[in-house]
Parts: structure tokens; sequence; C-alpha cells
């Protein structure tokens, strides 16, 4: 696993930080992902979560404060109640809150059965954890997914955010997006953001939760330290 802040920037520190699944030699996502089948996808699901919990444990995260967000598959869910067992077992083991745990799941999975995804999402937030709906903008269901179910947080796919100080029409979707997740009680994260000046708008559409190269990469099985690119500065 690998980990990367979502920065508060009301604050400075980090709100969560993203577990990203790594080979054992820090391998990248798509060269694990890509060996994930019918057959596997049960097993790699859970181990995922198993391995995000014990090695951010292991790397320090419960005495951040911050959340630790672990990405699910959740055709690889079939019955929430039931698959989260091993989760809720592990956090017990490494004294890790439930209440800090995120689960996000990405419009980019096709989804076979929009109302099991929905219950999915139902019964986790009934257990106290936080959902998330992962690169939102580019996928399969877009805002037809939205309307048939509201996670807690939506994240902004990064192909939206790209240059959006430089293009009129992406902010006008991004602060539409935007203004009707406020309208929903739903929370947005940015993802993707490596220049000021991408911030700064996302900054004047009030989004105050940011994941990107900008603040950090992600860190190998450690916290990486949250810092703007040596040639940037933030506003107060």
């Amino acid at each position: 696993m690998a980990f990367q802040p979502i920065v508060d920037i009301a604050t400075g520190t980090p709100f969560a930080y993203e577990a990203l699944v790594r080979g054992p030699d820090g391998e990248g996502a798509a060269s694990i992902l890509s060996q994930v089948s019918d057959a596997n996808r049960y097993a790699f699901d859970q181990q995922c979560r198993v391995r995000a919990i014990s090695v951010a444990a292991a790397a320090g995260l419960i005495d951040t404060g911050a959340r630790l967000s672990i990405n699910f598959l959740p055709n690889a869910v079939y019955s929430p109640a039931a698959c989260i067992q091993l989760t809720l077992k592990t956090a017990r083991a490494f004294a890790f809150p439930t209440d800090r745990l995120i689960f996000e799941f990405t419009e980019n999975e096709e989804m076979t059965d929009p109302a099991h995804v929905a219950d999915i999402v139902a019964t986790y937030r009934k257990m106290g954890f936080g959902t998330a709906l992962d690169d939102f903008g580019a996928g399969h269901a877009g805002l037809n997914l939205l309307a048939q179910f509201q996670p807690d947080i939506v994240k902004l796919d990064m192909h939206l955010i790209r240059d959006l100080d430089l293009s009129l029409p992406r902010r006008t979707v991004v602060n539409g997006v935007v203004r009707m997740c406020e309208t929903l009680g739903i929370t947005v994260i940015a993802e993707g953001i490596e220049t000021v000046g991408e911030l700064e708008a996302l900054r004047a559409m009030d989004v105050r939760y940011i994941q990107g190269f900008l603040f950090a990469k992600p860190g190998f099985e450690t916290l990486p330290p949250i810092t703007l690119h040596a040639t940037a500065e933030v506003s107060a």
C-alpha cells in the first residue's frame, strides 16, 4: 500500500489518507489490478482492506487523527454485512477506530447492479463508515448514479480539474457539481491537483478538501509529509 493525503486547506492538516494498492516492490496499481478476475476479486478486495488498515496503523496514521480511505470493489461484495466482518476484525486487532474509515468505490468500475451498490452504501453508513464516490465525472454512471443514492463524499476526477483555472467551461461544470453536492449535503474532494492555479480556482468555489501532487505524492508504506511543490506558494 501507498498513502496519499487528502488535505484540509482550511487548516493545512490531513483530513484523510487514501490507501493505494501497490506491488511488493512498489509496482503501480495498474499492474496489480490487471491481475484481478472474477475468480479472485473477492479475495483481492478483502486482502486490500486488511493491508490498508494494518499498514496504515504501522505507519502511525491513528496518531494523526486523520481518516483512512480504502478503495473497494462493489462487484466483490456479495453481502455488505457479511463481507465487512474481516475488516472489522482487522480494525479491532490494530485498535483502529472504525468511525475513521472511509470506503471509496469508483464509477470507472461498471455498476452491474446499482441497487446492490446502494445497499452497500446504506449498510456502511449505518455502521458508521464514511462512503465516497471516486473519479466522479469520468466513468459509467456519473449523475445518474448520484441520483440513485448519495454517498458522504464525492471525489472529482482529475481530468475535470486539470487546467481548471484556464478553462471557463471546466470551472462552470465543476462549480455546478460543487453547488449540487452542497445542496445534497455531500462533501467534495478534488483529486489530482498539480498547480497553484488549480488550487486557487477550487478555493474560489469553496472546495475545502484537496488531493494531489501539489501537496504530496503517495508514500510507499509511509505517510508522506504535506508540502507544496518547491516553487509553489498558497495565498492565505
